[in-house]
């Protein structure tokens, strides 16, 4: 082999690596679906209004932190997230469906929905 070989395949290598490289920060950003509050199921909209007059909650867990441990979200100090249970008709236990708000709850503007148990979000634009 000559040098010139040794470096096409030295730089093929190097540009494979970095374009994985992009193409997993990429997938790290994160960019969510937008739902707007009309098109939220009833129960969210109903929870999303609970959370902005800062309750009272039906469940023992609501206001909870929510840690965001998968980074599906953007990436904040723990307790900046707090999750709300969305209630789901015909469940008998809180379902998989929930609000999560950034920042102060009551104030913030900054709401994410889910109706997987947390696989995905959608942004709820208000």
């Amino acid at each position: 082999m000559n040098i010139k070989n040794v470096f096409a395949r030295t730089s093929s290598i190097f540009l494979v690596i970095l374009l994985f490289s992009l193409n997993v920060f990429a997938k790290s950003t994160t960019q969510l679906d937008i739902v707007e509050v009309a098109s939220l199921p009833k129960e969210a909209q109903s929870m999303l209004m609970l959370i902005k007059q800062g309750g009272s909650f039906p469940y023992e867990k609501d206001g909870a932190i929510f840690g965001n441990y998968e980074s599906k979200l953007p990436k904040q100090k723990r307790g900046y997230y707090h999750e709300y249970t969305v209630k789901t008709p015909r469940a008998h236990n809180r379902g998989a469906r929930r609000i999560i708000a950034g920042g102060q709850p009551m104030t913030s503007g900054e709401y994410y929905y889910t109706d997987d148990h947390y696989d995905s979000f959608k942004k709820i634009r208000q």
